[in-house]
């Protein structure tokens, strides 16, 4: 049995509550059981220079913990004066995630910058993120069409990330805490909602796991994928 109760295949509760930010164009409290995230997308009418006269656009992502977010408090990487290797790895991850399913050139000269802040950590915080993310950007998105801004909006896809891993020799869906402390194996699967991969993240952290193992964890993963899809379109319906 999971410390959660939960079946192998059976995800935590889900959940997202849109426009949290008064200021934001785009927002979202993003709920992976007690793993919450805030997320904010934000219009730049500008580019970063090497982008610039190109007739496209771009969106990127920052990636923070707050010091409470754990059972410990953490320090703030602004007062050690850069983020940690871990923090530059999960924003890069975010922003590749978003581009993909982005028609950059319809974007316009414009940057989404989305800002995802870890205010409760219970394990796979960059999954939750990446899914709200969409969230975020999709009604940033939608505010410019409004204004104008926009004919269309310009997305191709969902995209949302999920967890898996091997604990005890079982594949199991969506790790909280207490089980990627202790898996065996841990994955993250970034996948579009037409069922395409953006990336792959898989770590023996005990033993090496098997391409049996693996494609257990796939399947669980579609499963969770495809949960995560339907929970963004009904959202936004």
């Amino acid at each position: 049995m999971r410390p959660s109760r939960r079946a192998p295949d059976e995800m935590r509760a889900v959940s997202f509550e849109r426009g949290v930010l008064r200021h934001a164009e785009g927002s979202c409290l993003v709920k992976f059981g007690e793993t919450h995230v805030l997320v904010a997308a934000t219009l730049e009418e500008r580019l970063p220079p090497w982008l610039k006269g190109q007739g496209r656009g771009w969106v990127t992502a920052e990636y923070g913990m707050l010091p409470r977010a754990t059972h410990e408090r953490t320090r703030r990487e602004v007062t050690a004066g850069k983020p940690s290797g871990r923090t530059m790895e999960i924003q890069r991850l975010i922003g590749r995630s978003l581009r993909t399913i982005v028609d950059l050139e319809k974007l316009g000269e414009r940057q989404i910058t989305v800002d995802c802040d870890v205010i409760q950590a219970d394990g796979g915080t960059r999954t939750a993120a990446i899914t709200g993310a969409w969230i975020a950007l999709h009604d940033c998105l939608s505010w410019m069409k409004a204004r104008s801004l926009l004919s269309t909006i310009p997305l191709r896809d969902h995209v949302a990330a999920v967890s898996c891993g091997i604990i005890d020799g079982e594949p199991r869906l969506d790790l909280d805490y207490a089980e990627d402390s202790d898996a065996g194996t841990d994955c993250n699967f970034v996948m579009t909602g037409g069922g395409g991969f953006v990336e792959l993240q898989g770590t023996a952290e005990k033993a090496p796991f098997t391409e049996e193992e693996f494609n257990a964890m796939l399947g669980l993963a579609r499963k969770g994928i495809g949960r995560l899809v339907d929970l963004q379109k009904m959202a936004v319906a």
